[in-house]
């Protein structure tokens, strides 16, 4: 047979010729686990490393199309068939199916980037694809991992200094200024949806977010009900100054409209309930059977009757109404007499609709019969019901102190109502970060082109040895936004990129990206505002799951499967 080359005995990579130091702690980690584990799946170092950086630039790829006002949008088809037309990030990374690892990983960061801010998805996974496929070109002329990361370091945290020096300061809750709460609204809802009607939705958000803002406690979008009717056109979505409740009456004889109405709001059965133990009456003739059963209707006659009389003290002698909203339910004898007595009454309403209707209408919850008092009642305006096919909608609006709205959205099928909903959950948050950071940040590029400069000519020169090789990596990768922007709107990236330079080089103020002309402005003339937690957020997270990735020397498959524990 064949002599057995002189190569062979020694450990050496698959597939090659070249040897391989047997005392290299890479090599011999390998071996070690082939040794414990001989089903083991390792990666090489270079293998590792070249893995992670595709993953990273393929996620990339598939979420740049989407950024910015000017971005496309994706359909996504579910395998029933069932249609999802997104631009948001959020959504296209908790939709589409990821097997890849490192994508994984990175896709999970920007799903909590969103779920902490709102916003921001799509830039986190462009940042860290950026930062990954910037240091390639370093990586492939032989620097080392830890020297670029040592730079990354100190990039962000001149970065994260750097942000606080380029924001602007705004006014709180106690004052909130609604055209710049509106312009940052915008700028979040124009990434998402189309242009007129993110718009109609900026004005909708801002007044539901002033609505419930109370400065003495802080902001809770629960209280913002966001209520979807398939019915008419997406253009048709409203803002109600009070609430939506999902149901009707259960009588056909209730008022279906009812102007200057009293609210009692009370969480009071007014039906016929069993005792909760095992019971048994004993009775000989008919009569005393009779008796029995009156006896066991007379306790929620009694409460309807107190309903009955709180309403006649309340509307005697004016044009008033009455409607009785509560938590537990309404037999039909009851509803026959609040219907006889012309009262509204509505059951089995939702816990955290009856916190938002106290907030909406005012008064207080009753527990007891025993409180039903004039002082407990709220006041709506108008009070009606509306009937869309089989389902039914009761309205409470013209309320006095609103501290609660209802967001009713509206659209001719599902998909465009779910992305109607992933866009006013955004806008929300956005006006609440807003009022809560007391700050924004220039949009448009506008930071990031900054930082670009900033970077590059000062933090550059504190930096000292290869470590500022790391520091230039991180400032090209921050170009990524304005060149995706330019991309998206069909100008050239690298002309946007050396006007962008050359303007902020001059030091007027803050420069971005007109997409609608292609050339330098100023985003604050236009109102292009960004959220400053979600620059912040960008910038402590997209840095450290970059550096983790470029630390990963090897990938092993060889852990114990945790479903079967």
């Amino acid at each position: 047979g064949r002599s057995t080359p002189w190569w062979s005995s020694r450990p050496c990579d698959r597939g090659t010729k070249r040897f391989v130091n047997p005392t290299n702690p890479t090599t011999m980690a390998s071996n070690s686990l082939k040794s414990v584990n001989p089903n083991a799946e390792i990666m090489s170092r270079a293998a590792a490393l070249f893995m992670n950086i595709n993953a990273a630039k393929g996620l990339q790829d598939v979420m740049k199309s989407n950024l910015g006002p000017k971005g496309t949008i994706k359909m996504l088809v579910g395998g029933a068939g069932d249609l999802k037309l997104t631009k948001d990030g959020n959504v296209l990374l908790k939709e589409m199916q990821i097997q890849n690892p490192t994508a994984v990983m990175i896709a999970r960061t920007a799903v909590a980037q969103d779920d902490i801010t709102g916003d921001g998805t799509s830039s986190t996974v462009l940042i860290i694809g950026e930062l990954l496929k910037q240091a390639e070109r370093y990586l492939n002329e032989g620097l080392h991992p830890r020297v670029l990361v040592e730079g990354f370091d100190a990039a962000k945290s001149a970065s994260i200094k750097f942000l606080e020096t380029f924001k602007i300061e705004c006014a709180g809750v106690e004052a909130p200024d609604k055209e710049l709460l509106t312009c940052v609204a915008k700028t979040a809802l124009r990434s998402k949806l189309r242009e007129e009607l993110a718009d109609k939705l900026t004005t909708i958000v801002v007044d539901a977010v002033c609505c419930i803002a109370n400065k003495d406690e802080p902001i809770d979008l629960h209280m913002v009900e966001i209520m979807h009717m398939k019915h008419k056109l997406d253009s048709d979505t409203r803002l109600v100054q009070g609430l939506v409740l999902d149901h009707g009456s259960r009588h056909p004889d209730m008022p279906k409209h009812v102007d200057d109405a009293f609210i009692l709001t009370c969480n009071v059965s007014l039906e016929y309930e069993k005792s909760e133990i095992n019971s048994s009456f004993m009775y000989s003739d008919a009569d005393q059977r009779e008796r029995m059963v009156a006896a066991e209707r007379e306790y929620t006659d009694d409460v309807v009757r107190q309903v009955i009389a709180l309403k006649k003290k309340v509307c005697d002698g004016n044009d008033k109404g009455f409607v009785i909203i509560t938590q537990k339910g309404i037999d039909p004898i009851s509803l026959d007499m609040l219907a006889k007595n012309n009262i509204l009454g509505l059951r089995r309403a939702k816990k955290r609709n009856m916190e938002r209707l106290i907030l909406s209408c005012g008064g207080v919850c009753v527990n007891s019969p025993e409180e039903f008092t004039p002082e407990c009642l709220g006041y709506a305006g108008k009070v009606y019901e509306h009937v869309l096919g089989e389902e039914k909608y009761t309205f409470v609006e013209e309320v006095r102190h609103p501290q609660s709205c209802t967001i009713l959205l509206k659209g001719p099928n599902d998909h465009t109502l779910s992305q109607l909903k992933d866009a006013v959950r955004d806008g929300l948050r956005s006006v609440k970060n807003t009022l809560t950071d007391r700050a924004v940040v220039p949009g448009a590029g506008a930071f990031e082109a900054a930082l670009n400069v900033h970077l590059l000519e000062t933090v550059r020169k504190t930096v000292e040895g290869r470590a500022k090789r790391g520091v230039e990596a991180f400032a090209e990768a921050m170009l990524v936004i304005p060149k995706t922007l330019a991309e998206n709107s069909g100008y050239d990236a690298q002309d946007v990129c050396i006007a962008l330079a050359d303007e902020v080089a001059k030091g007027t103020g803050p420069v971005g990206l007109d997409v609608t002309t292609g050339e330098p402005f100023d985003p604050t003339t236009a109102g292009v505002y960004d959220n400053y937690i979600v620059k912040q957020q960008i910038l402590h997270s997209a840095p450290v799951i970059a550096t983790q990735l470029l630390l990963v020397d090897e990938v092993m498959r060889a852990g114990v499967n945790m479903r079967k524990r």
